[in-house]
């Protein structure tokens, strides 16, 4: 009997589990964030998302949304370059330790975590947060970008770039001492975390998948595997062994510019609607995710109408990632009615909501 032929089993039967828990409760945290980077604009992330109805969404979904709000992260002045090179170090060290301890009360009082950014240099906070009281988590990264920089290797200086070096031991040696990173301490082990969705990878971030054999997917394995193997695959490396709280973090660049135009570092040729979707579920229905990062949305990078597009595109993919989907809902119908029945054309039961 194949490993794979197990998983599959155990997630059908997981998914069947899922199914009949109608009700999430979902923490909902906006991090209006944008020093990880160097383009105005994402900081606003959070409320073009919400104003493309999320939180509806969510509720019809069966969610109870306890919407925390966005964090209002304390501003630091004179935060001077370091090495010459990276951008705003004490701005996002701060952030994140303020993000880690927010995302930490949300997963302690029992809810799953939504964080919007933002820039994606929220993940070292929201990842460090959730492991606090999920020590054997694992990471889904989907994601245009390896985002494995280190302070060292960064051609750009931009934090947004290297939130994972700060996250794996391996890497522990190889990152240096920031100012405002003296709270952050490594979580993660390199078969921890699978990439899906790279196609914009530098050299030195090459090197590091290499060397410490971390499994990811480009858009070329995804053309040549298919969406269904890649998430076979990725459950394989990450929870066939044992059950353990999946946290996905979710840049919005993943997805073809075609669908997500107002991000800020596009990449040509990424993920369909239908894979990201698909990515989105099949994550559901193991029951296992614990805790979500949707990023890198900047509504001052395009139109109205691409705003619109690309922030309707990060509810979709919440809303599947909380169990929406796409061939409709099942609830709203428990038996039929006949001609002249009393309940023919009234009945709350017999409504569609």
């Amino acid at each position: 009997m194949s490993l794979r032929s197990s998983l599959s089993r155990l997630l059908q039967k997981q998914a069947h589990s899922v199914l009949k828990k109608s009700v999430h409760s979902v923490a909902v945290i906006g991090a209006p964030f944008s020093k990880g980077q160097k383009r105005r604009g994402v900081e606003h992330g959070p409320a073009a998302i919400r104003e493309a109805g999320l939180l509806k969404r969510l509720s019809n979904l069966g969610c109870r949304v306890n919407d925390v709000g966005d964090l209002r992260f304390t501003p630091v002045t004179n935060d001077e370059l370091y090495n010459n090179l990276i951008v705003n170090p004490r701005s996002v060290g701060l952030a994140n330790q303020e993000l880690a301890e927010a995302v930490s009360r949300a997963v302690s009082s029992g809810h799953q975590c939504l964080t919007m950014g933002g820039d994606h240099s929220l993940a070292i906070g929201s990842i460090s947060g959730h492991v606090q009281h999920c020590p054997d988590l694992c990471v889904i990264w989907v994601d245009a970008h390896a985002d494995i920089n280190t302070p060292l290797t960064t051609l750009s200086g931009s934090l947004h770039g290297q939130p994972v070096s700060f996250l794996l031991r391996e890497l522990q040696d190889k990152v240096p001492s920031l100012p405002g990173f003296s709270w952050l301490k490594p979580c993660l082990s390199s078969p921890d975390i699978v990439y899906i969705g790279l196609r914009d990878v530098d050299p030195a971030e090459h090197f590091i998948l290499k060397k410490y054999d971390i499994l990811y997917f480009s858009m070329r394995d995804i053309d040549h595997l298919g969406i269904q193997k890649v998430m076979e695959q990725t459950f394989d490396q990450l929870i066939s062994k044992k059950q353990r709280p999946i946290h996905l973090s979710f840049d919005i660049d993943a997805f073809d510019p075609s669908l997500a135009p107002a991000t800020g570092t596009p990449v040509v040729g990424g993920l369909t609607y239908r894979e990201g979707m698909y990515i989105a579920e099949e994550i559901h229905n193991t029951g296992l995710l614990s805790a979500l990062d949707l990023v890198e949305v900047n509504p001052l990078l395009a139109t109205s109408e691409e705003v619109k597009a690309t922030a309707g595109l990060a509810v979709d993919v919440i809303a599947s990632s909380f169990g929406q989907k796409r061939e409709g809902r099942h609830d709203g119908y428990d038996h039929l009615p006949t001609p002249g029945s009393p309940d023919e054309s009234d009945s709350e039961e017999c409504v569609r909501i």
